[in-house]
């Protein structure tokens, strides 16, 4: 491995632990704490695949006539991961995105989905996206997070948005988690079973082959290019604390619904 993915690793490792050790996943003990959890997770699944479709925009040819573009190496390693996060299929065997399977969990799990709808319905009819969290009355905490993360794509910058896909995003869910999902799952599967099925997926799929080729593909985009090395840490540092003040805005919204019960 690349010394400077290492050493980058290592700078962003107590910021990777505060996720990892997040009171938001002991606070997750009925189907009502996932609900809520749910309902901010998914605008940071909505954006990952946005931030997939800008690398793939900008690491491979996507408009007519058709021309080679970039390394063959990444558009190789970009479309691989761009299949398998758009195309994946459900336990049915049903081709769906990872973002349609994770709205299916929701609706199983009696999550609230309208306001991720409405804010996709509005920004198809050419609202900004201001007004669009507006209508939709998203979570400001994920207004903050999706806003962050379209500044790395406006950016325009390969490599920081390579940054923020390969170490911000979704390899950092503890077994914890895992446990919680699966004791829920053991007493109401009717309600709980998709999104389990999206977990075992997010690890079969995302937490293990994707992670190694986006490290190899922010190798290649950062390469022997210093400043390259230092703006693609600061990026992975912003993503990981939006994803921390994410968690902390559902970690409260949990525990005052608790205490309103």
């Amino acid at each position: 491995m690349h010394s400077n993915i290492i050493k980058l690793q290592k700078e962003i490792e107590p910021l990777r632990q505060e996720i990892i050790n997040h009171k938001v996943y002991s606070a997750i003990s009925e189907l009502e704490d996932l609900r809520i959890f749910m309902e901010h997770h998914i605008f940071a699944v909505w954006d990952f695949m946005s931030l997939l479709k800008a690398l793939q925009i900008n690491l491979t040819c996507t408009s007519l006539p058709w021309f080679p573009v970039g390394d063959p190496v990444t558009r190789q390693l970009i479309n691989e991961i761009v299949a398998g996060e758009e195309s994946d299929v459900d336990a049915n065997g049903e081709i769906k995105s990872h973002f349609e399977l994770y709205l299916d969990a929701m609706e199983q799990c009696g999550a609230n989905t309208k306001p991720i709808q409405i804010f996709l319905a509005e920004l198809k009819n050419g609202k900004g996206f201001n007004e669009a969290f507006e209508i939709a009355e998203a979570p400001v905490s994920a207004r903050a997070f999706v806003n962050a993360t379209f500044e790395t794509i406006n950016s325009e910058k390969p490599h920081l948005q390579a940054a923020s896909f390969t170490f911000g995003r979704e390899d950092l869910i503890p077994n914890m988690f895992f446990s919680m999902v699966n004791d829920l799952n053991s007493t109401q599967p009717d309600q709980v079973s998709i999104f389990k099925y999206y977990l075992e997926r997010h690890i079969e799929v995302d937490g293990d082959h994707h992670s190694h080729l986006a490290l190899s593909m922010t190798e290649k985009l950062c390469e022997k290019d210093e400043t390259f090395w230092i703006e693609a840490e600061q990026t992975a540092e912003r993503a990981l604390q939006k994803r921390i003040e994410l968690w902390d805005a559902a970690y409260a919204e949990i525990v005052k619904n608790k205490v309103e019960a």
